[in-house]
């Protein structure tokens, strides 16, 4: 029998959203029912309110989420009824090129729910990243439930679904940094703030955290930022040079997704090092560099999708982490926030004044 339960759609671009009545079916082969009990605030799902993702409307936002297994469809194995899971949006398939090569993290083919969610009058829902869990309870596909340690508090592990995966992973994962790197992370929200937090995981000596804004640079500080930039009142590459004897950072990771963020981190780097870019550009932006410095400063420009994750592997390790007091995911939560006060957490969002709001059911 399906369930009617209560959840946050945005149903026409650029629109409040609304809280309204989901039609959630039970699960079919390979699927699962999700009781939702925490849900992070993400850029992510405003860019879907605004159309900058694809304009399926209406959209069921939300994605970044843990919660309890209420019911498993036939086939599935890895989890059960009960189960504690943190959601993901890359459920590797196992059989694509990506993964037949052993790099399951970039999987081509990655699983979704095949039923779709719905409206009370059937339209059906677009879930945001293919989870959809501003809502009491959601179907997924199993693979997007990743189980961890049950008593790890909701709101702080559920964040790994999205952003501090992102930033952590495109620092470890993508960027590769080890013990007594150099790091610059460029954009101190949550994603540059989990990429801060990852190269102190990895043993980074130098950690330089670059925002327009004092407040972030100072939260950054707290996630393990040795130095930091206020980009509005210095020249981000000579600082960062000037930080690295001269030479410029290791790993710089860019957390904004910017023409001009890239560039600076293109050239904030020493010779040979690597640039991450895990901040999301919009389609129309582009870039020019001399291929002259390309070829010149050797290295590695990268892009990082979800941090290069494999959920499997990484969430009970980082929750493990967050249970040992080394990895502070509490810290990413500013605020705890009713269903039908995210269309008010978007708006802080635009004024900094959060890391993450997070929905609490």
């Amino acid at each position: 029998m399906s369930q009617r339960v209560r959840g946050v759609i945005a149903r026409e671009k650029g629109k409040p959203v609304e809280v309204t009545t989901i039609v959630v079916p039970d699960p079919g082969p390979g699927e699962a029912v999700v009781k939702v009990q925490a849900c992070g605030v993400c850029h992510t799902d405003l860019h879907y309110r605004e159309g900058g993702i694809n304009d399926e409307f209406p959209f069921l936002l939300g994605h970044e989420a843990a919660g309890v297994v209420e019911a498993v469809g036939d086939g599935v194995t890895d989890v059960a009824p009960g189960d504690f899971v943190v959601l993901n949006w890359r459920a590797v398939c196992g059989n694509c090129r990506a993964c037949n090569k052993g790099k399951p993290w970039y999987c081509f083919a990655t699983h979704n729910a095949k039923q779709r969610m719905t409206l009370e009058d059937g339209t059906e829902l677009s879930p945001a990243l293919g989870v959809g869990a501003f809502v009491e309870k959601t179907l997924v596909h199993a693979g997007q439930c990743t189980k961890v340690d049950p008593s790890a508090r909701a709101a702080a592990v559920g964040l790994l679904g999205c952003g501090v995966m992102a930033g952590l992973g495109a620092a470890i994962n993508t960027g590769g940094v080890t013990r007594g790197d150099s790091v610059a992370v460029i954009g101190c929200g949550g994603v540059g703030d989990g990429a801060v937090a990852g190269a102190a995981l990895a043993g980074a000596t130098t950690i330089i955290a670059i925002d327009t804004d004092d407040r972030k640079l100072e939260w950054a500080r707290g996630f393990g930022a040795t130095h930091t930039i206020n980009a509005r009142e210095t020249d981000v590459v000579k600082a960062v040079q000037d930080l690295t004897g001269g030479f410029g950072a290791d790993v710089v990771v860019e957390a904004v997704g910017r023409p001009e963020t890239y560039r600076q981190a293109f050239y904030a780097r020493d010779l040979a090092g690597t640039v991450v870019l895990v901040g999301v550009p919009t389609p129309e932006m582009t870039i020019e560099l001399p291929l002259l410095d390309v070829f010149g400063r050797g290295g590695a420009l990268k892009s990082s999708w979800y941090g290069d994750c494999l959920p499997s592997r990484d969430f009970p390790m980082l929750v493990e982490l967050y249970k040992q007091g080394r990895l502070d995911l509490d810290a990413f939560v500013t605020e705890e926030i009713a269903l039908d006060e995210v269309e008010q957490a978007f708006g802080k969002m635009h004024t900094g004044d959060v890391l993450r709001s997070v929905v609490i059911f």
